[in-house]
């Protein structure tokens, strides 16, 4: 039985229309399969015992009921077990290699029952008296894992008398071994010592602490599991986008982790969902197995085209694209901002325009940079935020933002008191040449609050008041949706910068002019209108002749 291996392969040959970092992740298992890893190998005896477990549990319910799990399991259950729980050091081949296992994959996917398996097979191979623990973020989506295998033992003749099942937890007589759900918001997770533990649902957590909770009961445990499994949800601030981000660092060799096994069912590209199948495909691989899925979630799909209402549960839930929501002017998908991400860009000698608001003293100021690259149509870009030093706890707390991991990666600074020392912004701007190695050409402001700071800016460089209204806006705030959607943008990574650009939202005038609003803003935007006007000012001084048609207003 080599269903995980064929699996694999035929996803690497693109046999199967299978997402790039899936492509990556099988890549890695066949070389440990084809035994051409130096230090990793594959635990045989372990292998066999699972499959000849999966020949004794049924499966209780659904369109394979009544079979054998073995019967039942698609090619790419089978690879996040055998990866999961046999890959092993060839050194010590009772010491598993990975850690954390995330699974990132639609509805209708099978992915609790897969979950409920592993957890079977840890029953029955997990050293006498191991804790293995479900959290999420309420108790009743913790118990379906818990149901899940209730149904297995009660449908398993193999397993009569073996658990005994309470309504608290799952016990095996054979070993002691205990498994107990656990829910976010009534349990408490410290002091736990669990061999392994699944975090479900986890992009509906509000923060990282459940998971953390769990793996630092996991210190002393050697062969430790942690899996993360969830679908996508309409934001990206969630602990499960931390994960995955950190997944596909580890795939692309940028963040070394050889603990972390990753599938991530999330389509390459997000373009044309309305009509084109292989964005089905690539997030939902059992309904490549199994038609009636298929056909399934294409009805959806055009349930979701023809009604607005039904397109935010469609898109987040059945092909993991991050969407906005529906009744309201999104002005960007922020995975459309993440995918033009950069590792490193360099401003030496670059002709840079910024773009500053500086809004009301006790509320966010931000400073953007923008310029041309070498092939005059991408916008490079670098945005700061400053907030008020003294309210740092108390925005973190309101706004659900951790500003103190923000002001830690310099994406912001924290000055004055209750309020925005502005001169601390005006410093930051006349440091920018020297720390850049750029030459400001130009400095673009909204006129309110902002005539004091422009005053001494001007002393060195030319500025320029950008009036904050959408004849005026309408252009650049076109122009960099446009760029982004190209893909001909580019910022290296910046989470608060991201999170502004999911807040935004925008308005039209009676001309059908579009601007971002803060008053109808889901959040902060301040980066993101400072962003705007730096723009208006690229596009002026170096993108005119393509015919912006707009004014610019100067105030000496």
């Amino acid at each position: 039985m080599e269903k995980d291996i064929e699996y694999a392969k035929a996803v690497v040959n693109k046999e199967i229309n299978a997402p790039k970092y899936v492509r990556k992740q099988c890549r890695q298992y066949l070389k440990i399969v084809d035994g051409k890893d130096k230090k990793y190998g594959i635990a045989t005896t372990k292998r066999q015992q699972i499959i000849n477990l999966t020949k004794l549990l049924i499966v209780p319910r659904g369109l394979s009921a009544g079979k054998t799990v073995f019967e039942t399991l698609s090619g790419f259950q089978w690879l996040f077990l055998f990866a999961v729980l046999t890959v092993v050091f060839k050194k010590d081949k009772n010491r598993r290699r990975y850690e954390t296992a995330v699974l990132e994959i639609c509805r209708k996917n099978g992915k609790t029952f897969l979950i409920a398996i592993v957890f079977l097979v840890l029953f029955f191979t997990e050293p006498q008296f191991s804790k293995f623990y479900s959290v999420a973020p309420d108790g009743s989506l913790s118990r379906e894992i818990q149901q899940q295998i209730k149904e297995i033992i009660s449908s398993s003749p193999a397993l009569d008398g073996k658990f005994k099942v309470r309504r608290d937890d799952i016990l095996c007589y054979l070993n002691q071994n205990d498994y107990i759900p656990l829910s976010f918001s009534t349990s408490r997770l410290d002091g736990k010592l669990p061999n392994a533990f699944v975090a479900d649902e986890v992009g509906a957590l509000p923060i990282n602490y459940p998971i953390e909770a769990m793996r630092s009961g996991q210190l002393m445990i050697r062969n430790k599991l942690g899996c993360i499994i969830s679908t996508k949800y309409p934001t990206i601030d969630n602990p499960f986008e931390d994960e995955v981000r950190k997944a596909r660092q580890v795939l692309d060799g940028i963040v070394e982790d050889e603990t972390v096994f990753a599938l991530l069912y999330e389509p390459d590209s997000t373009k044309n969902w309305e009509s084109d199948d292989s964005l089905i495909e690539q997030s939902n691989p059992l309904a490549l197995e199994i038609p009636q899925v298929y056909e399934d979630i294409r009805k959806k799909r055009q349930d979701a085209v023809i009604m607005p209402s039904k397109r935010e549960n469609f898109l987040t839930k059945h092909l993991n694209i991050i969407y906005q929501g529906l009744g309201t002017e999104t002005f960007i998908d922020p995975q459309d901002v993440m995918n033009c991400r950069t590792d490193h860009i360099d401003w030496t000698d670059k002709t840079v325009y910024l773009g500053v608001d500086l809004s009301e003293t006790t509320d966010n100021t931000a400073v953007a940079i923008v310029a041309l690259d070498d092939d005059g149509e991408t916008i490079l870009a670098d945005v700061v935020g400053f907030v008020p030093a003294d309210s740092v706890e108390s925005k973190s707390r309101t706004e659900k933002i951790d500003y103190h991991r923000f002001i830690e990666e310099m994406k912001c600074i924290a000055c004055g008191g209750r309020v925005i020392d502005y001169s601390v912004v005006e410093e930051f701007v006349f440091t920018i040449e020297e720390k850049y190695g750029c030459k400001i050409a130009c400095i673009g402001y909204d006129r309110y609050n902002a005539m004091s700071s422009a005053q001494k800016w001007d002393e060195k460089y030319q500025t320029t008041e950008v009036r904050q209204h959408s004849s005026t806006l309408h252009a650049p705030t076109k122009l960099l949706q446009e760029r982004i959607l190209e893909g001909h943008f580019r910022y290296e990574s910046n989470r608060l910068l991201e999170l502004n650009f999911q807040n935004a939202r925008v308005n039209y005038d009676t001309n059908k002019s579009m601007y971002v609003t803060k008053k109808k803003s889901a959040g902060k935007v301040d980066m993101v209108v400072a962003l705007i006007n730096a723009v208006y000012l690229l596009q002026k001084f170096e993108l005119e002749d393509a015919g912006s048609g707009f004014e610019v207003y100067y105030f000496e």
